[in-house]
């Protein structure tokens, strides 16, 4: 049985550029086990997103192979990966991704909407996590009326909030001063100690790598460094 959350070979993407292409992933190999907690480490450009992106099927490989769950996603239709989205993975992305017309608190119930959670639940679980994220109060707020760091505690509750078996994270501590980064790795981490949530995290932080149990690093779209370390605690 394949107990990994994520596996990838020999994973491509080139991207072209006029009329050069751009080798922003050169055969990847990675497994992710389940329960793993993962940092993705590197300089701009050294395919930090662009794997994070593969791994979410927000974009398909050039060539290679990933599984998600035991499930080959890079031959998905768009329809099956959309499904797997909502009941599987939860993104934090650096823009946030927030729906403007909605509340802070109407954005973190929205996944849960769509996947038929009743509406007292939802609500009780949406202020429970804003509460976790530091948003008290804020919650009938829109993100025009948040700051950039609070935009991105709702855009962490979201993803949370429905406690997937894989989240995916790019740069979740950026617009965050140390004291709500570090609370929120904290939280992160006891997500993933407590019920065993797969986190991938793509980073240029120090303070994230600090918690990661595994940080990977990349250069010119290849892994050149896998280390197993001793974390933070929980």
């Amino acid at each position: 049985m394949d107990n990994n959350a994520v596996r990838c070979r020999k994973v491509n993407k080139i991207f072209a550029q006029g009329e050069l292409a751009v080798h922003a992933l050169s055969n990847v190999d990675l497994d992710v086990a389940g329960g793993g907690f993962v940092c993705l480490s590197g300089p701009s450009g050294s395919g930090k997103t662009t794997l994070l992106n593969m791994i979410g099927g927000l974009d398909r490989p050039t060539e290679g192979e990933i599984r998600v769950a035991g499930q080959r996603i890079d031959q998905m239709s768009m329809s099956d990966l959309a499904d797997l989205r909502l009941q599987h993975i939860g993104f934090v992305f650096q823009a946030y991704n927030l729906i403007p017309v909605l509340s802070a608190r109407e954005n973190v119930e929205f996944v849960m909407q769509l996947q038929g959670v009743p509406a007292n639940e939802r609500l009780d679980r949406a202020m429970a996590i804003l509460h976790e994220v530091g948003l008290d109060g804020l919650e009938n707020r829109r993100p025009g009326e948040l700051s950039g760091g609070q935009q991105q505690r709702v855009a962490v509750a979201r993803a949370i909030v429905s406690k997937p078996a894989l989240i995916l994270a790019d740069e979740p501590t950026a617009n965050l001063d140390s004291v709500t980064a570090d609370k929120l790795m904290q939280l992160m981490r006891e997500l993933n100690a407590n019920i065993g949530t797969t986190f991938v995290i793509s980073t240029h932080d120090k303070l994230v790598m600090s918690y990661a149990k595994r940080l990977i690093k990349l250069h010119d779209g290849k892994i050149i460094d896998d280390i197993a370390q001793s974390t933070r605690r929980v």
